[in-house]
């Protein structure tokens, strides 16, 4: 089955996400920091990533999106960037005019059905 990394400073997400993910029997890996997850990508070789774009800092899951988009190991593995941010908050905490290198978005508090569709819809993609 697939390796999912869920990147995320907030435990009970991590743990819930991983509760969720395993009882479908995806391969869960996890990180607390964009910087763990670069260095867990580059080591694990997930199958998607489940980023979180606010942790050490505002835009740090943003950050990481870039950075993987432009590592000729990590930029074909799809991104799934969970936010709690929405609407007008939303909208001032992202950078308007510049593409931003994640594949689907979706939004806290995540339903777990919707979660695991759109998964296994990337993750058909992918093959």
């Amino acid at each position: 089955m697939a390796k999912i990394l869920v990147v995320d400073d907030d435990p009970d997400f991590v743990n819930l996400t991983r509760r969720i993910l395993r009882a479908k029997g995806y391969e869960v890996i996890t990180a607390a920091s964009g910087q763990q997850a670069l260095r867990v990508m580059r080591q694990e070789k997930p199958d998607l990533v489940l980023l979180d774009i606010m942790m050490s800092y505002i835009l740090d899951g943003l950050d990481v999106s870039r950075e993987m988009a432009q590592d000729p190991q990590l930029r074909d593995v799809p991104v799934i960037m969970v936010t709690s941010l929405t609407g007008a908050r939303a909208q001032a905490a992202l950078p308007s005019d510049e593409y931003i290198p994640v594949d689907e978005w979706i939004h806290k508090p995540i339903d777990p059905d919707a979660l695991l569709a759109r998964i296994e819809a990337m993750l058909a993609e992918k093959k």
